[in-house]
């Protein structure tokens, strides 16, 4: 039963979990660091504290400037797939749905190979000319996705909606092989980007991607309950006072905005959306307004500690993140297929 101390209680849970998990991202690496000289040279780094003489400065310098911006953006990413995978099956109405869906992963991505494949450098905007644009592109793409079924139909239904998502996504992958066929050096630059990365970025990224993803996270937020009335259907919702087709939009222009800047910064890293939500939802239950704050920290946690895993596992080599997730996630995928089918 959902009361609000269930909702202060998750809210706990969430920031202790994350807490925990960005201490751990901090430590471990090829220099281990104890978590509790991690905890302090963060705790005074934030209050803006001296740090006492026996702390080592090569230490203060490896969390700081090296491996916490790389753990922000990590829960950024994280928290950002995980709860746009919880509008998107909501809305939806399907456990295998994920923000990659609709298309606005296809094109996000469309957008930065082509800036890695021209070597496009906007004026006033530099390196960032990459991410800029790969949200624009993303936000193009759902335009052009509505304004498709909006020509279809007057109302926006979940399966032309879903349908709307097939076609474009396939439609902007094939733009994106046929660069990538026509790549020379540029070729293991966009294979790099593409398998999903979110080391040596930098807090610049960090603060590019956090406007957006605040954005979309208090949408999806305010919208917790009109989420789940558009569960139960159209006529449910309208019956309970909820403008289905306005309140979709806004859900959707939530999720899609936490899925472009994700995938701006990051690359393409598959299976958090579609992964963490179900998994909460198998512990908590289907009420949004739990399921989206809970599936917010449990997704920054989880990709957290995946990046700690694809920088340690053959440590000195790194592997793509999005490697990982997939490994990780298919074998779910694959399950939860098999359970709604025998279902």
């Amino acid at each position: 039963m959902f009361s609000r101390n269930n909702l202060y209680l998750a809210y706990l849970s969430g920031i202790v979990f994350v807490c925990l998990c960005i201490l751990i991202g901090v430590s471990v690496g090829s220099i281990a660091i104890p978590l509790s000289t991690s905890a302090e040279i963060l705790w005074r780094t934030l209050w803006n504290l001296k740090m006492p003489a026996s702390i080592n400065e090569t230490d203060v310098s490896i969390i700081i400037n090296i491996r916490f911006p790389r753990v922000i953006l990590a829960v950024l990413v994280g928290a950002a797939l995980a709860i746009a995978g919880v509008a998107f099956q909501g809305l939806l109405k399907n456990p295998l749905a994920d923000p990659y869906t609709l298309g606005v992963s296809s094109g996000s991505a469309l957008g930065a190979v082509i800036v890695l494949y021209t070597g496009l450098s906007l004026p006033f905007l530099g390196n960032f000319t990459l991410p800029v644009i790969s949200i624009i592109t993303g936000f193009l793409t759902l335009l052009c996705i509505l304004g498709f079924v909006r020509a279809i139909e007057k109302t926006l239904r979940t399966e032309t909606i879903i349908l709307a998502g097939i076609i474009v996504s396939s439609f902007l992958g094939s733009f994106i092989s046929l660069i990538i066929a026509l790549t020379g050096d540029e070729l293991r630059q966009i294979i790099s980007w593409l398998m999903g990365s979110v080391s040596m970025r930098g807090w610049e990224y960090s603060g590019l991607m956090f406007p957006f993803f605040l954005g979309g996270v208090v949408l999806l937020l305010l919208n917790s309950k009109e989420l789940n009335a558009l569960v139960f259907g159209e006529e449910t919702a309208k019956t309970l006072g909820v403008d289905a087709d306005k309140r979709r939009i806004v859900i959707l222009a939530g999720a899609s905005l936490l899925t472009g800047s994700a995938v701006a910064v990051s690359g393409t890293i598959g299976f958090v959306g579609l992964v963490i939500p179900h998994l909460v939802r198998l512990l908590y239950g289907p009420d949004h307004r739990l399921l989206l704050p809970l599936s917010l920290f449990a997704g920054a946690g989880f990709l957290v500690l995946t990046d700690l895993a694809a920088r340690t596992i053959i440590a000195p080599t790194e592997l793509p993140i999005g490697v990982i997730t997939a490994i990780l996630g298919a074998p779910v995928f694959g399950l939860l297929l098999y359970q709604q089918r025998k279902g």
